[in-house]
């Protein structure tokens, strides 16, 4: 597999020359304030490459929302090694009771994202100063793009802790938690504008060196995952009175009719783990929006790789082409036992020690060990067991990984508009399962309960699942989330439980940081089952 070389300041080759280690170095680092930088153009792109880099960071440490997403639906387990801590567990079960110590598992991230957030508001209040000239087309798209970075780190977080001090400006004060209509009020309004307001330059025509910037078709398809997701979960008509259904279905079909997205002929080739030579490579057509990474991290403050990754990779050992890991994400059978055997999607998904007759021999370090692990964001190897961020010069495997998170999909926006009732969604529909089956494809109605499994196959590990749960109404989730069943601790047949009662118990959200609570001086309180 060969990587596409990028840049870690620019974090998605925002220009030719945005590689350089001068990029960001135009002033000693002591004389840039606030009342002296935002003043060319110039100033102002610098400022929103760091605000991609502030969204490529956040999950650097802490608990990555695309691995907590998967432990928190009914596609895995929490896996991770057989003497390790509970934390996962906590996650997985919804039960601080597992792991009592563990108060600030997302601590890091909570900081993380509100540094990010912090860098797209002050690039959004001081968009008025910069000396534009009559180059009125890059300050509306510059303003677009950090308000789509603003939306999608909102999104995240309400989702994730529910109840959150909104930020729509640089503040050092306790902001109490706001109402999460507040803040889906600021996603919804951030999302139309920056779908209003960038230009319309399709895949095909956006030049190589920008692939990797938010487009007005990435927010119009974000804009459209927060529409499903507000209106289910809530229990609401619409979008915070913003947007509509119709409405959202229309940012929707614009993507479908005009961005130039399209799906890759084969869903394996989606996936270097799954493809190796036949990878079609990061930016595909399939591409509506990703978090870039780049293999050059190291322990010095260069932080730009894919540290996440590395958490679901088989238990400590490396068996080509699959890198070896920390174990977590171990996947649930019924997961595997829900693809047709046909569906080309199993094998592209998923790891089989089993089918695959790979020669894991480290049952016994392994937790919650089922003989399946994820397989789309795997870390890997070449044909001698050395780490592919090795071949690029990095001997940091853990933080060297490189391959890019993929946010959005065009088979999401297709599955997206058949759910909101577009007059071609079986057309939509039947083309993600076409995909998938090949010659074995045989038509289903397009309905919910259809759609909803299809989602389920379709997007498994890319941190869609859960939520899709939770927008059905807690109750349900929690019903599909309950296992009890037999799993592999440190090799030893051991049960496992996970009670409905706990997930309805937190609304599906997660704890916040307790040290954010004790620093907030009581402005902040506790979700409720934490």
């Amino acid at each position: 597999m060969k990587a596409i070389k990028i840049c870690a300041i620019a974090l998605v080759l925002l220009s030719a020359g945005a590689c350089k280690k001068s990029f960001l170095d135009t002033e000693p680092i002591t004389s840039v304030t606030d009342e002296n930088f935002y003043k060319t153009p110039k100033d102002a792109y610098a400022a929103l490459v760091g605000c991609y880099d502030g969204l490529q960071i956040v999950w650097s440490e802490g608990v990555a929302l695309p691995v907590a997403a998967e432990v928190m639906s009914d596609n895995t387990f929490g896996g991770t090694g057989a003497s390790d801590g509970f934390g996962y567990q906590m996650i997985d079960e919804f039960d601080r009771n597992r792991s009592p110590s563990d108060q600030n598992l997302y601590e890091r991230n909570w900081i993380l994202y509100y540094k990010a957030l912090y860098r797209c508001n002050m690039l959004i209040s001081k968009i008025d100063q910069i000396q534009w000239g009559d180059d009125a087309t890059s300050r509306l798209a510059y303003e677009a793009e950090a308000k789509f970075l603003r939306a999608y780190l909102l999104f995240d977080m309400v989702r994730l802790w529910g109840n959150i001090p909104l930020l729509t400006e640089a503040s050092a004060e306790n902001v109490p938690q706001a109402s999460p209509e507040e803040v889906y009020k600021v996603i919804a309004e951030d999302l139309k504008f920056a779908a209003e307001n960038m230009p319309a330059v399709g895949y095909a025509a956006q030049p190589l060196a920008q692939r990797g910037r938010a487009t007005k078709y990435a927010a119009a398809s974000l804009l459209g995952r927060v529409y499903l997701y507000y209106t289910g979960y809530y229990g609401k008509a619409d979008l915070v009175g913003v947007v509509t259904k119709a409405q959202a279905l229309s940012y929707l079909e614009d993507v479908i009719s005009n961005s130039g997205h399209g799906l890759v002929e084969d869903f394996a080739n989606l996936w270097p783990a799954a493809s190796l030579a036949n990878y079609a490579k990061e930016d595909n057509k399939e591409t509506v929006f990703a978090i870039k990474y780049t293999y050059t991290s190291d322990y010095n403050g260069n932080t730009d790789g894919n540290h996440w990754m590395i958490m679901g990779g088989i238990r400590e050992q490396a068996i080509f082409p699959y890198g070896n890991g920390w174990g977590a994400e171990t996947v649930n059978p019924k997961l595997w036992n829900a693809y047709a055997a046909n569906d080309t999607r199993r094998a592209a998904s998923i790891i089989s020690i089993v089918d695959e007759k790979l020669p894991f021999t480290n049952q016994s370090k392994a937790r919650e060990y089922t003989g399946y692990y994820t397989k789309k964001y795997s870390p890997m190897v070449d044909e001698n067991g050395k780490p592919v961020p090795e071949g690029y010069g990095n001997p940091n495997f853990q933080i060297a990984q490189f391959q890019d998170y993929v946010s959005i999909r065009y088979a999401d926006v297709l599955l997206m508009a058949a759910e909101l009732g577009s007059a071609n969604a079986q057309t939509y529909f039947d083309q993600v399962r076409q995909r998938a089956l090949k010659d074995a494809f045989s038509p289903l109605p397009v309905n919910q309960e259809n759609i909803m499994k299809e989602r389920r196959l379709e997007f498994a590990f890319e941190g869609i699942r859960y939520y899709d749960l939770l927008r059905q109404g807690v109750d349900r989730a929690a019903q599909q989330i309950a296992e009890s069943t037999t799993v592999l601790n440190g090799g030893v047949s051991t049960q496992k439980t996970i009670l409905a009662a706990n997930v309805i118990a937190t609304q599906g959200l997660q704890q916040i940081p307790y040290n954010q609570i004790n620093l907030a001086n009581g402005t902040l309180k506790q979700n409720p089952g934490w």
